[in-house]
């Protein structure tokens, strides 16, 4: 596996002030306050909590937030001073809240920690959560994108499944095939939105970018970029219910209701499917295609940090959370239970096995060696300074091209200079 940057250790617990933290423990009745953004992962982080909290007597709420009220609440926290005990940071925003001061500085307790060394988490994940060299959040998870598809769609068009030896023309091909002209069923979905888990992949595997290595500079004008990019037009135009279908309904909502044959997808869906059993009946997942002429098979990749408000009052108790839930044994107990795949190494082959009903698999081989002269590659997703900007302007940039094809050249060169002037003004 080769492990390249879109964009761009320490040591060995008991936590600081461990005296003072024993008996704020047994002070303070009220629980840490946790938000997520995601229902699936709930149940099982909460299982993992409790098991915490009969540890340390110290209480966890987790309440969770949809994805643009959740950034909305910390970024009112940060303002007035009303902040969550323990969190998620992304690397969309991390750099802007690691500048400000507004996660606990975790180095000393990582210093005196037994169990959190951060040699054992991928570097790069843990390089989104370290700023002037001082380290904010203890990786959560990383995540890879695969290939889901429809088995019973497959089966009635006799097609045979999605393989290593597929190609994004395979995939093209198929889903032309699989979509039927009087609209009750399409060969794939994809919108503006799921820039991740689709449109990303194909760029960087067909050899584009979507920001410079020195996160300075946008690639949506590379001429590999737009080729990228006009691929997704085709299959847009030819393959995928309308644009407002796809704007309207999530592309995991249409797969789960039998509407599509395939969507590519992130590993952090896979809790959902399991419950869902027209999923479990109907549909598996494989390694994401390759592009047949760079022979590059690339999926995004991306890791979740666990981080604490810099000036929560029990800034020790928020720290025994930070280390349980980074800890070797409750990291594997994540994997174990299905939640997500988890940042701490060698643990995420208990993710594949947390059950039979699909090819989970399929997650983890991108990270191995490939065969036929393909080189497989995790790229980290794109970032900068404040990535939310230039993401979310994106989403809106491309909206015309995913409505009206023919303008997809156009629009990705148009967006490419919006974005340089807001990577330009982080730069200020």
């Amino acid at each position: 596996m080769v492990l390249s940057l879109a964009a761009c250790n320490s040591k060995q617990s008991t936590a600081i002030g461990a005296e003072e933290s024993t008996e704020q423990t047994v002070t303070n009745k009220d629980p840490l306050e946790v938000i997520i953004w995601d229902t699936n992962q709930q149940e099982g982080l909460q299982e993992i909590c409790d098991l915490f909290t009969q540890e340390t007597g110290i209480k966890v709420d987790i309440q969770v937030k949809d994805w643009d009220s959740y950034w909305t609440l910390l970024e009112a926290g940060a303002s007035g001073g009303d902040m969550p005990d323990v969190f998620w940071m992304h690397s969309n925003n991390s750099q802007m809240y690691m500048n400000n001061d507004i996660l606990l500085k975790l180095d000393d307790y990582i210093e005196k920690s037994d169990k959190i060394d951060l040699s054992n988490y991928m570097d790069e994940i843990v390089e989104l959560y370290t700023w002037n060299g001082s380290y904010y959040a203890i990786p959560k998870d990383y995540d890879t994108i695969a290939l889901w598809y429809n088995k019973t769609m497959f089966d009635e068009a006799g097609l045979s499944y999605p393989d290593e030896t597929w190609t994004w023309d395979d995939l093209y091909e198929a889903a032309v095939k699989l979509t039927k002209d009087d609209g009750s069923q399409y060969g794939f979905a994809l919108n503006p939105s799921n820039d991740q888990d689709t449109y990303y992949n194909m760029v960087y595997s067909m050899g584009g970018n979507i920001i410079s290595e020195d996160h300075k500079t946008s690639g949506y004008d590379n001429e590999n970029t737009i080729k990228a990019m006009e691929y997704v037009g085709k299959l847009i135009k030819d393959a995928c219910p309308s644009s407002t279908t796809m704007s309207e309904t999530g592309t995991d909502v249409l797969m789960q209701s039998g509407t599509v044959a395939m969507i590519t997808q992130g590993s952090w869906m896979t809790a959902g499917f399991l419950q869902n059993d027209y999923m479990k009946e109907n549909c598996d997942v494989a390694i994401i295609p390759f592009d047949a002429q760079t022979k590059e098979r690339v999926s995004l990749c991306n890791g979740l940090g666990w981080s604490a408000y810099a000036k929560t009052d029990r800034p020790d108790d928020c720290w025994a959370l930070l280390e349980w839930l980074g800890s070797k044994e409750m990291q594997l107990k994540q994997a174990e239970l299905g939640v997500t795949m988890s940042a701490y190494q060698n643990t995420s082959d208990a993710w594949v096995n947390c059950t039979d009903n699909f090819n989970l698999q399929a997650y983890l081989d991108i990270t191995k060696e490939s065969s036929n002269d393909v080189t497989n590659q995790l790229v980290l997703r794109p970032y900068s300074y404040n990535s939310t900007v230039w993401s979310s302007a994106a989403q809106t940039a491309l909206a015309k091209a995913w409505a009206d094809t023919s303008l997809m050249k156009q629009t990705c060169i148009d967006y490419a200079q919006e974005m340089n002037a807001a990577i330009a003004k982080e730069n200020n």
